[in-house]
């Protein structure tokens, strides 16, 4: 046979892995929005056919609005003129600058650690950190809740040690996992605080006091938690005085902050090791200076708005009892993640984009691998900022297409 006749057909194999995607209804479509400053949650929609259509944003991140605060964007300017654009480097190599060094104090002294360690992201820093810590603590097991997220899947699995994954929250398996280990071998326990398509929380005091019983580390996810929780934004583990007992706290800058990056904050000598061996730190460019600047003001306002953060558990609060009324599969574990339960992927993506085209509602339908087959949701994800006038228009909408679409109307059991 010729070569040429042996070699694939690559383009058809790309058109068959998408067209997959289509069949299954889990193809995903980016929504080309455009924010507008001081205006969050509207933005602005570019139509594939050319027009602009006013939006409501229901399903962004920036939980608290932290994105358009004015100290935040002021502060972002004033790096800007004064250093430039980029940061010039790796943290090693000419990237490291006084805005890092500040933000990184600033967020050991909000989870009142010795150290923090600045990310690209925090999906890096649950990878680089998780895939890393086998290399400090030969024969390491690392013990996995397995709903975490795929960043740290992803770290557990690249780091080349043991791992075990206990059944999600369940403190009983997780003792039997770790009492049929070595009592010897070094063990770290990798959960969430807040897991954010459920909405549930991790059971943070029972992790701890297993590690306490089994000689164990523990690292917690914070990411949809910093910010919003504790008396000072610290997170779930800050809320319940439980921090000192976490060993490694990751946490975003992308959410509630409103900015960019991802960081861990533990002791000095862990972070010191972390930065030291980790290739996701090492071999990577270093935040802008001028994004550094927002997010350590951003941190640093959080820390004192007490306010922003009620106002938040007051929206999410409200939008649940609205939608529990119209008798809507919503789960509701008491965070303010507020998912509502569809069911089949098909019918996620046409909610969504009734919505959108309809009603000028952007909410992403959330799919499998994202979540289990036959739990496809929309994820709703209110702001200070929604106030009554964009509720009573989810609330209208979300009433009519649920009819339209003749879905059930039966609520789901937190």
């Amino acid at each position: 046979m010729r070569f040429e006749e042996s070699v694939l057909d690559y383009t058809a194999k790309l058109d068959e892995a998408i067209q997959k995607l289509h069949d299954e209804g889990r193809y995903r479509t980016f929504i080309d929005i455009v924010r507008a400053r001081g205006q969050f949650p509207h933005a602005t929609w570019r139509h594939p056919d050319g027009s602009e259509r006013p939006v409501t944003v229901w399903c962004g991140n920036d939980y608290l609005g932290m994105g358009q605060h004015p100290e935040v964007l002021a502060a972002m300017h004033d790096a800007l003129d004064a250093t430039g654009a980029g940061s010039g480097g790796t943290r090693n190599i000419s990237g490291t600058t006084a805005y890092h060094k500040t933000l990184e104090d600033e967020l050991a002294d909000l989870h009142g650690k010795e150290a923090a360690l600045l990310f690209t992201s925090a999906y890096i820093a649950n990878d680089a950190t998780l895939s890393t810590l086998p290399k400090l603590f030969p024969g390491l097991i690392i013990y996995s809740d397995e709903l975490n997220h795929a960043s740290m899947i992803e770290g557990v699995r690249r780091n080349g040690g043991a791992k075990r994954i206990f059944r999600h929250n369940d403190v009983n398996h997780l003792r039997e996992l770790l009492a049929a280990d070595d009592p010897n071998a070094p063990k770290l326990i990798a959960f969430e605080s807040v897991y954010s398509m459920d909405g549930d929380f991790g059971p943070i005091a029972e992790i701890c006091d297993l590690a306490d019983e089994f000689g164990a580390l523990t690292y917690i996810d914070e990411v949809h938690a910093v910010g919003m929780y504790g008396p000072r934004g610290a997170g779930v583990s800050e809320r319940d005085r439980l921090a000192h007992r976490i060993d490694i706290i990751n946490g975003t800058l992308a959410k509630a902050y409103g900015v960019m990056g991802g960081y861990i904050t533990a002791s000095a000598k862990m972070v010191d090791a972390i930065r030291s061996y980790a290739p996701g730190f090492i071999f990577t460019t270093s935040l802008a200076p001028a994004v550094a600047a927002g997010a350590a003001t951003s941190v640093r306002i959080l820390k004192h708005d007490q306010a922003r953060r009620d106002a938040h558990q007051e929206r999410a609060a409200i939008l649940k009892t609205r939608f529990r009324a119209l008798g809507l599969p919503l789960i509701d574990h008491g965070s303010h993640i507020v998912p509502v339960i569809v069911g089949d992927p098909v019918h996620t993506k046409i909610l969504s984009d009734m919505l959108l085209d309809e009603h000028g509602i952007y909410v992403q339908p959330i799919n499998f691998p994202t979540v289990p087959r036959g739990t496809e949701r929309l994820r709703f994800t209110p702001s200070p900022v929604h106030g009554p006038k964009e509720l009573d228009a989810l609330i209208k909408a979300m009433d009519a297409l649920w009819s339209h679409c003749a879905l059930n109307r039966a609520e789901l059991s937190a």
